[in-house]
Protein backbone atom coordinates (compact mmCIF):
# COMPACT_ATOMS: atom_id res chain seq x y z
CA UNK A 1 0.00 0.00 0.00
CA UNK A 2 1.24 3.88 -0.99
CA UNK A 3 1.10 6.44 1.83
CA UNK A 4 -2.90 7.64 2.21
CA UNK A 5 -2.09 10.33 0.01
CA UNK A 6 -1.88 8.68 -2.65
CA UNK A 7 -5.41 7.17 -2.56
CA UNK A 8 -7.05 10.24 -2.07
CA UNK A 9 -5.33 11.90 -5.08
CA UNK A 10 -6.44 9.92 -6.99
CA UNK A 11 -10.09 9.41 -6.14
CA UNK A 12 -9.83 13.41 -7.08
CA UNK A 13 -8.59 13.06 -10.34
CA UNK A 14 -11.11 10.59 -10.86
CA UNK A 15 -13.90 12.68 -9.56
CA UNK A 16 -12.53 15.76 -12.27
CA UNK A 17 -12.47 13.42 -15.16
CA UNK A 18 -15.48 11.87 -14.79
CA UNK A 19 -18.95 13.98 -15.16
CA UNK A 20 -21.54 13.30 -12.96
CA UNK A 21 -23.25 10.28 -10.85
CA UNK A 22 -21.74 7.87 -8.81
CA UNK A 23 -19.07 5.39 -9.31
CA UNK A 24 -19.30 1.71 -7.84
CA UNK A 25 -15.55 0.08 -7.66
CA UNK A 26 -16.31 -3.51 -7.07
CA UNK A 27 -13.46 -5.42 -4.96
CA UNK A 28 -13.21 -9.15 -5.41
CA UNK A 29 -13.88 -12.19 -3.30
CA UNK A 30 -12.76 -15.54 -2.27
CA UNK A 31 -12.94 -17.45 -4.82
CA UNK A 32 -13.10 -21.11 -4.29
CA UNK A 33 -11.51 -23.92 -5.81
CA UNK A 34 -12.80 -27.15 -5.60
CA UNK A 35 -15.54 -26.17 -2.04
CA UNK A 36 -16.38 -23.52 -0.37
CA UNK A 37 -13.71 -23.85 2.32
CA UNK A 38 -10.86 -24.37 -0.15
CA UNK A 39 -10.22 -20.87 -2.17
CA UNK A 40 -7.45 -20.21 -4.45
CA UNK A 41 -4.62 -18.49 -2.83
CA UNK A 42 -3.13 -16.29 -2.34
CA UNK A 43 -6.53 -13.97 -2.66
CA UNK A 44 -5.90 -12.19 -5.32
CA UNK A 45 -8.11 -8.12 -4.99
CA UNK A 46 -9.36 -6.38 -8.20
CA UNK A 47 -6.40 -4.13 -9.83
CA UNK A 48 -8.73 -0.85 -10.28
CA UNK A 49 -10.22 -1.06 -6.83
CA UNK A 50 -7.06 -1.32 -5.32
CA UNK A 51 -5.34 1.79 -7.36
CA UNK A 52 -8.14 3.57 -5.86
CA UNK A 53 -8.85 2.41 -2.70
CA UNK A 54 -5.60 0.51 -1.55
CA UNK A 55 -7.32 -2.61 0.55
CA UNK A 56 -6.50 -6.30 0.05
CA UNK A 57 -9.56 -7.51 1.95
CA UNK A 58 -12.09 -9.27 0.35
CA UNK A 59 -15.80 -8.25 0.28
CA UNK A 60 -15.50 -4.49 -0.27
CA UNK A 61 -17.14 -1.82 -2.58
CA UNK A 62 -15.68 1.20 -2.89
CA UNK A 63 -18.80 4.10 -3.74
CA UNK A 64 -17.13 7.82 -4.94
CA UNK A 65 -20.05 10.20 -5.18
CA UNK A 66 -18.74 12.28 -8.28
CA UNK A 67 -21.08 15.13 -7.62
CA UNK A 68 -20.55 16.02 -3.73
CA UNK A 69 -17.52 14.01 -3.87
CA UNK A 70 -18.38 12.22 -0.74
CA UNK A 71 -16.18 8.47 -0.55
CA UNK A 72 -17.59 5.81 1.06
CA UNK A 73 -16.15 2.10 2.11
CA UNK A 74 -18.69 -0.54 1.67
CA UNK A 75 -18.20 -4.28 3.42
CA UNK A 76 -18.76 -6.00 6.76
CA UNK A 77 -16.72 -6.34 9.45
CA UNK A 78 -15.95 -10.13 10.02
CA UNK A 79 -17.35 -12.05 12.73
CA UNK A 80 -15.80 -14.55 15.77
CA UNK A 81 -16.10 -17.46 13.61
CA UNK A 82 -13.57 -15.82 10.62
CA UNK A 83 -11.25 -14.60 13.33
CA UNK A 84 -10.83 -18.44 14.90
CA UNK A 85 -9.78 -19.43 11.55
CA UNK A 86 -7.85 -16.66 9.83
CA UNK A 87 -7.06 -14.33 13.00
CA UNK A 88 -7.76 -10.52 13.61
CA UNK A 89 -8.81 -8.47 10.75
CA UNK A 90 -8.88 -4.56 10.93
CA UNK A 91 -12.40 -3.10 10.88
CA UNK A 92 -13.54 -1.79 7.62
CA UNK A 93 -14.07 1.85 9.40
CA UNK A 94 -10.07 1.34 10.17
CA UNK A 95 -9.70 -0.26 6.64
CA UNK A 96 -10.85 3.36 5.26
CA UNK A 97 -9.09 5.49 7.18
CA UNK A 98 -5.91 4.02 6.04
CA UNK A 99 -6.61 4.86 2.52
CA UNK A 100 -8.31 8.71 3.53
CA UNK A 101 -11.98 7.64 3.09
CA UNK A 102 -14.85 9.03 5.97
CA UNK A 103 -18.00 6.89 5.35
CA UNK A 104 -18.29 3.50 5.98
CA UNK A 105 -21.64 1.44 5.30
CA UNK A 106 -22.34 -2.43 6.07
CA UNK A 107 -22.98 -4.55 3.02
CA UNK A 108 -26.55 -5.00 3.38
CA UNK A 109 -26.79 -1.05 3.12
CA UNK A 110 -25.48 -0.94 -0.53
CA UNK A 111 -28.68 -1.93 -2.08
CA UNK A 112 -29.70 1.20 -0.47
CA UNK A 113 -27.75 3.66 -1.83
CA UNK A 114 -28.03 2.59 -4.99
CA UNK A 115 -31.84 2.60 -4.86
CA UNK A 116 -32.13 6.54 -4.08
CA UNK A 117 -29.79 6.85 -6.99
CA UNK A 118 -31.68 5.26 -9.28
CA UNK A 119 -34.56 6.76 -7.31
CA UNK A 120 -32.98 9.96 -8.29
CA UNK A 121 -32.23 9.36 -12.01
CA UNK A 122 -28.65 9.56 -11.20
CA UNK A 123 -25.69 8.43 -13.86
CA UNK A 124 -24.49 4.56 -11.81
CA UNK A 125 -20.93 4.32 -13.36
CA UNK A 126 -19.14 0.66 -12.86
CA UNK A 127 -16.85 -1.30 -15.16
CA UNK A 128 -16.79 -4.26 -16.80
CA UNK A 129 -16.89 -7.12 -14.16
CA UNK A 130 -15.25 -10.08 -15.09
CA UNK A 131 -16.10 -12.31 -12.26
CA UNK A 132 -19.56 -14.13 -12.03
CA UNK A 133 -20.81 -13.48 -8.03
CA UNK A 134 -19.61 -9.62 -9.50
CA UNK A 135 -21.69 -10.38 -12.35
CA UNK A 136 -24.64 -11.71 -9.80
CA UNK A 137 -24.28 -8.77 -8.17
CA UNK A 138 -24.60 -5.90 -10.35
CA UNK A 139 -27.89 -7.95 -11.66
CA UNK A 140 -29.20 -7.63 -7.98
CA UNK A 141 -28.42 -3.95 -8.32
CA UNK A 142 -29.48 -3.12 -10.95
CA UNK A 143 -31.12 -5.53 -13.01
CA UNK A 144 -28.78 -5.89 -15.43
CA UNK A 145 -28.20 -9.26 -17.39
CA UNK A 146 -24.65 -10.92 -16.73
CA UNK A 147 -24.85 -11.14 -20.71
CA UNK A 148 -25.51 -7.42 -20.70
CA UNK A 149 -22.93 -5.77 -18.35
CA UNK A 150 -19.79 -6.05 -20.47
CA UNK A 151 -21.96 -3.57 -22.97
CA UNK A 152 -23.88 -1.36 -20.43
CA UNK A 153 -20.46 -0.87 -18.81
CA UNK A 154 -19.20 2.95 -18.06
CA UNK A 155 -16.84 4.07 -20.64
CA UNK A 156 -16.65 7.23 -19.24
CA UNK A 157 -15.10 5.15 -16.69
CA UNK A 158 -13.79 3.30 -18.68
CA UNK A 159 -11.96 5.99 -20.27
CA UNK A 160 -10.94 7.73 -17.26
CA UNK A 161 -9.20 4.43 -15.77
CA UNK A 162 -7.65 3.93 -18.40
CA UNK A 163 -6.13 7.67 -18.96
CA UNK A 164 -4.83 7.63 -15.22
CA UNK A 165 -3.58 3.76 -14.86
CA UNK A 166 -1.29 4.27 -18.14
CA UNK A 167 1.05 6.45 -17.06
CA UNK A 168 2.95 5.12 -14.13
CA UNK A 169 3.52 7.24 -11.27
CA UNK A 170 6.95 7.06 -9.81
CA UNK A 171 6.29 5.03 -7.14
CA UNK A 172 4.23 2.55 -9.57
CA UNK A 173 7.86 1.86 -11.52
CA UNK A 174 9.79 1.51 -8.13
CA UNK A 175 7.50 -1.61 -7.59
CA UNK A 176 7.45 -2.54 -11.15
CA UNK A 177 11.19 -2.52 -11.04
CA UNK A 178 11.05 -4.92 -7.58
CA UNK A 179 9.02 -7.32 -9.64
CA UNK A 180 11.42 -7.46 -12.00
CA UNK A 181 14.53 -8.24 -9.79
CA UNK A 182 12.15 -11.20 -8.54
CA UNK A 183 11.65 -11.83 -12.06
CA UNK A 184 15.39 -12.14 -12.79
CA UNK A 185 16.26 -14.97 -10.25
CA UNK A 186 12.65 -16.57 -11.92
CA UNK A 187 14.72 -16.89 -15.15
CA UNK A 188 18.19 -17.51 -14.04
CA UNK A 189 17.19 -20.03 -11.83
CA UNK A 190 15.49 -21.90 -14.68
CA UNK A 191 18.51 -21.15 -16.67
CA UNK A 192 20.77 -22.78 -13.95
CA UNK A 193 18.25 -26.21 -13.76
CA UNK A 194 17.65 -26.41 -17.72
CA UNK A 195 19.47 -30.13 -18.42
CA UNK A 196 18.58 -33.38 -20.32
CA UNK A 197 16.74 -35.79 -18.52
CA UNK A 198 15.23 -32.93 -15.85
CA UNK A 199 10.89 -33.10 -16.23
CA UNK A 200 9.12 -29.30 -17.57
CA UNK A 201 7.43 -29.94 -14.33
CA UNK A 202 9.95 -29.64 -12.26
CA UNK A 203 11.14 -26.19 -13.67
CA UNK A 204 7.97 -24.88 -13.68
CA UNK A 205 7.30 -25.56 -10.44
CA UNK A 206 11.25 -24.10 -9.33
CA UNK A 207 9.90 -20.89 -11.25
CA UNK A 208 6.57 -20.94 -9.68
CA UNK A 209 8.29 -21.23 -5.75
CA UNK A 210 10.44 -18.27 -5.88
CA UNK A 211 7.65 -16.42 -7.50
CA UNK A 212 5.64 -17.23 -4.13
CA UNK A 213 8.88 -17.43 -1.72
CA UNK A 214 10.19 -13.96 -2.86
CA UNK A 215 6.80 -12.16 -4.23
CA UNK A 216 3.38 -12.62 -3.71
CA UNK A 217 3.40 -15.03 -6.81
CA UNK A 218 3.10 -15.39 -10.48
CA UNK A 219 1.58 -12.79 -12.14
CA UNK A 220 0.35 -15.51 -14.87
CA UNK A 221 0.68 -18.92 -15.26
CA UNK A 222 4.25 -19.51 -15.95
CA UNK A 223 4.70 -21.22 -19.65
CA UNK A 224 8.06 -23.68 -19.65
CA UNK A 225 7.73 -26.31 -22.64
CA UNK A 226 10.09 -27.43 -25.06
CA UNK A 227 7.46 -26.99 -27.68
CA UNK A 228 8.16 -23.17 -27.46
CA UNK A 229 5.61 -22.99 -30.74
CA UNK A 230 2.67 -23.62 -28.28
CA UNK A 231 1.95 -19.64 -27.00
CA UNK A 232 0.78 -20.98 -23.81
CA UNK A 233 2.60 -24.30 -22.93
CA UNK A 234 2.25 -25.74 -19.62
CA UNK A 235 5.06 -27.43 -18.24
CA UNK A 236 4.82 -31.15 -18.74
CA UNK A 237 5.76 -34.11 -17.34
CA UNK A 238 7.96 -34.58 -20.64
CA UNK A 239 11.75 -34.76 -20.03
CA UNK A 240 13.89 -32.08 -21.46
CA UNK A 241 15.86 -33.47 -24.67
CA UNK A 242 19.35 -32.38 -25.86
CA UNK A 243 19.48 -30.51 -29.28
CA UNK A 244 16.33 -28.84 -28.57
CA UNK A 245 15.58 -25.27 -26.94
CA UNK A 246 13.56 -25.00 -23.74
CA UNK A 247 11.22 -21.75 -23.76
CA UNK A 248 10.47 -19.99 -20.29
CA UNK A 249 8.17 -17.14 -19.91
CA UNK A 250 7.37 -16.09 -16.60
CA UNK A 251 6.90 -13.19 -14.07
CA UNK A 252 5.69 -12.79 -10.49
CA UNK A 253 3.13 -9.90 -8.65
CA UNK A 254 4.95 -7.77 -6.17
CA UNK A 255 3.44 -4.99 -3.88
CA UNK A 256 0.64 -5.22 -6.85
CA UNK A 257 3.02 -4.59 -9.60
CA UNK A 258 4.43 -7.40 -12.18
CA UNK A 259 7.07 -8.71 -13.81
CA UNK A 260 7.19 -10.43 -17.19
CA UNK A 261 9.88 -11.71 -19.38
CA UNK A 262 10.90 -14.70 -21.41
CA UNK A 263 14.08 -16.03 -22.31
CA UNK A 264 14.82 -19.01 -24.64
CA UNK A 265 17.77 -21.54 -23.78
CA UNK A 266 19.59 -24.80 -25.30
CA UNK A 267 18.73 -27.97 -23.26
CA UNK A 268 22.49 -29.14 -24.25
CA UNK A 269 23.75 -25.50 -23.17
CA UNK A 270 24.49 -24.63 -26.93
CA UNK A 271 22.62 -23.42 -29.63
CA UNK A 272 23.22 -25.13 -32.70
CA UNK A 273 24.04 -23.05 -35.96
CA UNK A 274 20.20 -23.80 -36.88
CA UNK A 275 18.75 -22.59 -33.27
CA UNK A 276 21.22 -18.91 -33.86
CA UNK A 277 20.32 -18.28 -37.16
CA UNK A 278 16.72 -17.65 -36.17
CA UNK A 279 17.92 -16.90 -32.26
CA UNK A 280 19.86 -14.00 -33.94
CA UNK A 281 16.57 -12.71 -35.61
CA UNK A 282 14.42 -12.36 -33.06
CA UNK A 283 17.50 -10.95 -30.48
CA UNK A 284 17.88 -7.65 -33.13
CA UNK A 285 13.75 -7.63 -33.30
CA UNK A 286 14.00 -7.28 -29.48
CA UNK A 287 16.84 -4.72 -29.69
CA UNK A 288 15.51 -2.45 -32.29
CA UNK A 289 12.82 -1.49 -29.79
CA UNK A 290 15.34 -0.05 -27.48
CA UNK A 291 16.08 2.72 -30.54
CA UNK A 292 12.08 2.65 -31.63
CA UNK A 293 10.21 3.19 -28.84
CA UNK A 294 10.08 7.01 -27.16
CA UNK A 295 6.96 9.27 -26.31
CA UNK A 296 5.22 10.03 -29.45
CA UNK A 297 5.73 6.65 -31.74
CA UNK A 298 2.73 4.51 -31.85
CA UNK A 299 3.76 1.02 -31.16
CA UNK A 300 1.68 -0.18 -34.22
CA UNK A 301 5.02 1.24 -36.15
CA UNK A 302 7.00 -0.19 -34.33
CA UNK A 303 5.59 -3.42 -34.83
CA UNK A 304 5.65 -3.35 -38.12
CA UNK A 305 9.02 -2.50 -38.43
CA UNK A 306 9.99 -5.19 -36.10
CA UNK A 307 7.66 -7.72 -38.58
CA UNK A 308 9.39 -6.00 -41.72
CA UNK A 309 13.16 -6.54 -40.44
CA UNK A 310 11.94 -10.30 -39.44
CA UNK A 311 10.75 -10.96 -42.91
CA UNK A 312 14.07 -9.58 -44.38
CA UNK A 313 16.09 -11.73 -42.30
CA UNK A 314 14.11 -14.49 -43.13
CA UNK A 315 14.39 -14.34 -46.86
CA UNK A 316 18.29 -14.38 -46.03
CA UNK A 317 17.23 -17.92 -44.98
CA UNK A 318 15.48 -18.36 -47.78
CA UNK A 319 12.00 -19.07 -45.32
CA UNK A 320 10.45 -16.23 -47.12
CA UNK A 321 10.48 -14.41 -50.56
CA UNK A 322 9.48 -11.61 -52.37
CA UNK A 323 9.15 -7.87 -51.48
CA UNK A 324 9.29 -7.47 -47.72
CA UNK A 325 6.50 -4.52 -47.54
CA UNK A 326 3.90 -6.38 -49.98
CA UNK A 327 4.80 -9.84 -47.77
CA UNK A 328 3.72 -7.44 -44.12
CA UNK A 329 0.71 -6.06 -46.01
CA UNK A 330 -0.67 -9.73 -46.52
CA UNK A 331 0.47 -10.95 -43.21
CA UNK A 332 2.51 -13.71 -44.27
CA UNK A 333 5.43 -12.78 -41.61
CA UNK A 334 2.33 -14.23 -39.06
CA UNK A 335 3.38 -17.40 -40.23
CA UNK A 336 6.51 -17.04 -37.93
CA UNK A 337 4.99 -14.37 -35.52
CA UNK A 338 1.16 -14.54 -34.97
CA UNK A 339 0.83 -12.20 -32.01
CA UNK A 340 2.10 -8.53 -31.08
CA UNK A 341 5.24 -6.92 -30.31
CA UNK A 342 3.92 -6.53 -26.89
CA UNK A 343 1.43 -4.88 -24.19
CA UNK A 344 0.45 -2.45 -21.55
CA UNK A 345 1.86 -3.82 -17.98
CA UNK A 346 1.63 -2.92 -14.60
CA UNK A 347 -0.84 -3.95 -12.13
CA UNK A 348 -1.84 -6.78 -14.32
CA UNK A 349 0.42 -8.32 -16.41
CA UNK A 350 -1.73 -7.77 -19.58
CA UNK A 351 -2.48 -4.09 -17.96
CA UNK A 352 -6.24 -3.07 -17.70
CA UNK A 353 -6.99 -5.87 -20.45
CA UNK A 354 -10.20 -6.86 -18.41
CA UNK A 355 -11.22 -2.97 -19.25
CA UNK A 356 -11.26 -4.03 -22.94
CA UNK A 357 -8.24 -3.90 -25.23
CA UNK A 358 -9.74 -1.30 -27.49
CA UNK A 359 -9.82 1.13 -24.79
CA UNK A 360 -6.28 0.03 -23.24
CA UNK A 361 -3.99 -0.29 -26.91
CA UNK A 362 -6.00 1.94 -28.86
CA UNK A 363 -7.67 5.65 -29.52
CA UNK A 364 -9.30 7.20 -32.04
CA UNK A 365 -6.12 7.75 -34.32
CA UNK A 366 -5.13 4.15 -33.82
CA UNK A 367 -7.90 1.19 -34.90
CA UNK A 368 -7.02 -2.40 -34.05
CA UNK A 369 -7.03 -4.70 -37.09
CA UNK A 370 -9.13 -7.65 -36.06
CA UNK A 371 -9.18 -9.41 -39.78
CA UNK A 372 -5.82 -10.14 -40.77
CA UNK A 373 -4.39 -13.07 -38.58
CA UNK A 374 -1.48 -12.38 -36.58
CA UNK A 375 -2.33 -8.62 -36.26
CA UNK A 376 -5.88 -9.36 -35.16
CA UNK A 377 -3.70 -10.60 -31.76
CA UNK A 378 -1.48 -6.83 -31.69
CA UNK A 379 -2.36 -6.10 -28.12
CA UNK A 380 -0.78 -2.21 -28.33
CA UNK A 381 -0.78 0.04 -30.86
CA UNK A 382 -1.51 3.56 -29.34
CA UNK A 383 1.42 6.23 -29.24
CA UNK A 384 3.68 5.72 -26.41
CA UNK A 385 3.74 8.01 -23.73
CA UNK A 386 6.17 9.08 -20.71
CA UNK A 387 5.69 6.50 -17.96
CA UNK A 388 3.57 4.39 -20.37
CA UNK A 389 5.27 0.43 -19.52
CA UNK A 390 5.18 -2.21 -22.47
CA UNK A 391 6.74 -5.42 -23.28
CA UNK A 392 8.92 -6.27 -26.05
CA UNK A 393 8.35 -9.68 -27.32
CA UNK A 394 9.07 -10.72 -30.68
CA UNK A 395 9.13 -14.08 -31.28
CA UNK A 396 9.92 -16.73 -34.12
CA UNK A 397 7.81 -20.28 -34.26
CA UNK A 398 7.31 -22.74 -35.74
CA UNK A 399 3.41 -24.30 -35.86
CA UNK A 400 3.10 -27.40 -37.61
CA UNK A 401 -0.65 -27.72 -38.01
CA UNK A 402 -0.24 -23.95 -39.50
CA UNK A 403 2.40 -24.83 -41.47
CA UNK A 404 0.15 -27.18 -42.99
CA UNK A 405 -3.12 -25.23 -43.16
CA UNK A 406 -1.53 -22.45 -45.06
CA UNK A 407 0.39 -24.85 -47.54
CA UNK A 408 -3.19 -26.27 -47.89
CA UNK A 409 -4.74 -23.23 -48.41
CA UNK A 410 -1.60 -21.61 -50.53
CA UNK A 411 -2.06 -18.59 -48.40
CA UNK A 412 1.09 -16.12 -49.35
CA UNK A 413 2.93 -18.67 -50.70
CA UNK A 414 4.27 -15.92 -53.10
CA UNK A 415 6.00 -15.01 -49.59
CA UNK A 416 6.90 -18.09 -48.14
CA UNK A 417 8.86 -21.14 -49.19
CA UNK A 418 7.22 -23.96 -48.17
CA UNK A 419 9.54 -26.61 -48.76
CA UNK A 420 11.86 -24.91 -46.70
CA UNK A 421 9.73 -24.54 -43.94
CA UNK A 422 8.97 -27.97 -43.60
CA UNK A 423 12.09 -28.65 -42.82
CA UNK A 424 11.97 -26.57 -39.47
CA UNK A 425 8.47 -28.47 -38.12
CA UNK A 426 10.78 -30.21 -35.62
CA UNK A 427 12.63 -26.01 -34.23
CA UNK A 428 10.02 -25.04 -31.96
CA UNK A 429 9.75 -21.39 -31.30
CA UNK A 430 11.58 -18.68 -29.75
CA UNK A 431 10.94 -15.35 -27.76
CA UNK A 432 12.64 -12.97 -25.96
CA UNK A 433 10.78 -10.31 -23.32
CA UNK A 434 11.63 -7.77 -21.32
CA UNK A 435 9.35 -5.38 -19.82
CA UNK A 436 10.32 -1.68 -20.82
CA UNK A 437 9.82 2.01 -19.61
CA UNK A 438 9.28 5.17 -21.29
CA UNK A 439 11.47 7.53 -21.18
CA UNK A 440 10.89 10.95 -21.95
CA UNK A 441 13.71 10.48 -24.28
CA UNK A 442 13.08 7.20 -25.23
CA UNK A 443 12.68 3.95 -23.26
CA UNK A 444 14.70 1.58 -20.83
CA UNK A 445 14.73 -1.72 -19.87
CA UNK A 446 13.06 -2.76 -16.27
CA UNK A 447 14.69 -4.28 -13.77
CA UNK A 448 18.65 -3.78 -12.43
CA UNK A 449 20.01 -6.82 -14.09
CA UNK A 450 19.44 -7.42 -17.40
CA UNK A 451 18.37 -11.40 -17.60
CA UNK A 452 21.13 -12.91 -20.22
CA UNK A 453 19.63 -13.14 -23.59
CA UNK A 454 22.41 -12.72 -25.97
CA UNK A 455 23.00 -16.18 -27.14
CA UNK A 456 27.14 -16.15 -25.68
CA UNK A 457 25.85 -14.47 -22.65
CA UNK A 458 23.56 -17.72 -22.32
CA UNK A 459 25.82 -20.12 -22.86
CA UNK A 460 27.90 -18.73 -20.60
CA UNK A 461 25.82 -18.18 -17.78
CA UNK A 462 24.30 -21.97 -18.09
CA UNK A 463 28.09 -23.53 -18.62
CA UNK A 464 29.04 -21.51 -15.39
CA UNK A 465 26.29 -24.12 -13.93
CA UNK A 466 27.79 -27.04 -15.09
CA UNK A 467 31.55 -25.94 -14.35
Amino acid sequence: MFDKSTYITRRGELRKLMGDGIIILFGNNGAPANYPANEYSPFRQDSSFVYFFGQHRDGLVGIIDIDNGDETLVGNDIDIEDIVWYGSVESVSHLASEVGVVKTAPMKELKSIVNEALRTKRKIHYLPPYRHDTKIMIMDLLGIHPNQQKESASLELINAVVKMRSAKEPQEIEAIERACNVGYVMHTTAMKLIAPGITEKYIGGQVDGIARSLADGVSFATIFSQHGEIMHGSPSMNKLESGRLALCDAGCELDDYCSDNTRTMPVSGKFTQRQLEIYSIVEACHDYVLEAAKPGVRYADVHFAVCRMLTERMKELGLMRGDTDEAVRAGAHAMFLPHGLGHMMGMDVHDMEGLGQIHVGFDDETRPNLEQFGTNCLRMGRRLQEGFVVTDEPGIYFIPALIDDWRAKGHCREFLNFDKIETYKDFGGIRIEDDVLITSGGCRFLGQKRIPYHPSDVEEFMAAQNA
